[in-house]
């Protein structure tokens, strides 16, 4: 699969963003494990050193969480405020 990448943005950043609508979108749903850096390296053709930023930001997020020897699970997200309406 070729993956075209902007030139506005840094490739790590697209790639989390990709990552992230993946969750969004439930291809990737609570629980379940993420691509490693070595998977995102491969598939997205990129370098390993490229690769190793998206999971921190995904992290840093809250969009994963990381069990040390198994690898990266999309976390539990909190529940979206409820919006207040107009009186």
């Amino acid at each position: 699969m070729t993956h075209e990448f902007g030139r506005t943005r840094p490739v790590w950043r697209q790639v989390a963003a990709a990552i992230a609508t993946r969750i969004a979108d439930v291809v990737h749903p609570v629980g379940v494990r993420v691509p490693s850096v070595v998977e995102l390296s491969a598939e997205f053709g990129i370098a390993v050193s490229t690769a190793q930023k998206v999971p921190a930001h995904l992290k840093a997020e809250g969009l994963i969480r990381a069990e040390v020897g198994l690898g990266s699970f999309v976390a539990e997200q909190p529940p979206k405020p409820l919006q207040q309406s107009e009186a």
